[in-house]
């Protein structure tokens, strides 16, 4: 079984057709699938929130079988996350896709747990201690993207879980729980 890096990559991925877009309705269906999973299930465990559609990517390339997914394929199993609310693009021109392996709702669902987990339900805490604090090591938290964070964090003010305070730069924005 090939690897990249830690990742485990599935069978399909030596098999040269699946690194052309296929023209027959059903196993196009069948390859789009395979390959959404493989990009949300690469990304999760890598912490990759953004891929560019023009920049190098692990996935999109078997250096073994000396295949490569065309431009063409990239954007459509992108754009099929997309359709699925599992990545949005960034731009107009459909070159930068931001990958929700959660969608935003879940990562809110992660973030209320978390608050309950460590005792944090009528805290402050900064956005940063968020993604990079002590009780987040080891979460999906760490690390994890500023613009999901705060749609997440959004959802849950529109839902009366938090309050979200300004700062004078966004390093020192604050986020105060009332669960």
């Amino acid at each position: 079984m090939q690897r990249l890096g830690d990742f485990k990559l599935p069978a399909f991925f030596n098999y040269p057709p699946y690194f052309t877009l296929q023209l027959v309705r059903e196993t196009r269906e069948k390859q789009v699938q395979l390959w959404k999973e493989l990009i949300l299930d690469y990304c999760r465990t890598q912490k990759i929130f953004v891929i560019g559609l023009e920049e190098e990517f692990p996935l999109f390339s078997n250096l073994v079988i000396e295949r490569s997914l065309s431009n063409e394929a990239r954007e459509a199993f992108l754009s099929a996350l997309v359709s699925e609310g599992r990545a949005e693009w960034l731009d107009k021109g459909h070159r930068k896709c931001l990958i929700l392996w959660h969608r935003i709702q879940d990562w809110a669902d992660l973030i209320l747990s978390f608050v309950k987990e460590n005792g944090l339900e009528d805290s402050v805490m900064t956005v940063e201690e968020i993604r990079s604090g002590i009780e987040s090591r080891g979460t999906e938290l760490q690390g994890m993207d500023r613009t999901v964070l705060m749609r997440a964090l959004k959802v849950l003010e529109n839902k009366g879980k938090l309050a979200i305070f300004k700062g004078t730069s966004a390093d020192d924005e604050g986020v105060k729980f009332s669960i």
